[in-house]
Formats: C-alpha cells, sequence, structure tokens
C-alpha cells in the first residue's frame, strides 16, 4: 500500500474548498493508495498523473520505489492546468 504525502500547496487549497467537497477528494485519494496507476492518467509533456474527482484534478506524483503518491496540486480543472 502507498502512503500519501500533501504538499503546502495542496493542503492549502483543500481547505478552501467547501467540506463535502474535501471529504470527496479525501476518500478517492484514499481509495487510490492501493493500486494507484489504476486511478490516474499521466499527464502530457509532464512526469505528473492526474486524478479526477468530479470538476476538480488532483495532481499526483507517484513514487514507485518508495510507495508514495506525492499529492502537488488540487484545483477545479478549468485552473489547474495553467500553473
Amino acid at each position: 500500500m502507498y502512503s500519501v504525502v500533501f504538499s503546502e500547496l495542496a493542503i492549502k487549497q483543500l481547505k478552501k474548498l467547501e467540506k463535502n467537497l474535501q471529504k470527496r477528494i479525501i476518500s478517492t485519494i484514499e481509495r487510490c493508495r492501493i493500486r494507484p496507476h489504476a486511478y490516474v492518467k499521466r499527464l502530457v509533456g509532464s512526469p505528473y498523473f492526474r486524478l479526477r474527482v468530479g470538476d476538480y484534478r488532483v495532481i499526483v506524483d507517484i513514487r514507485n520505489n518508495e510507495l508514495k503518491v506525492h499529492i502537488i496540486q488540487i484545483d477545479h480543472h478549468r485552473k489547474v492546468y495553467k500553473t
């Protein structure tokens, strides 16, 4: 099972969201811990992956050698790809 590590930016972005949306995102991330590659898609031109939660996207870095899922950014799909 993979461990989950949040970046400071991801924690800040998660706290700004509504409580029910926070719960949905966290439960999706927890489900992703067992087999993360089954739930994510690779971003084009980037070493990172995206995890879809409704209209929101979670940008993650999966480190297979360390068994870690590093959460980099959480934002609405209109904004998340622009940074």
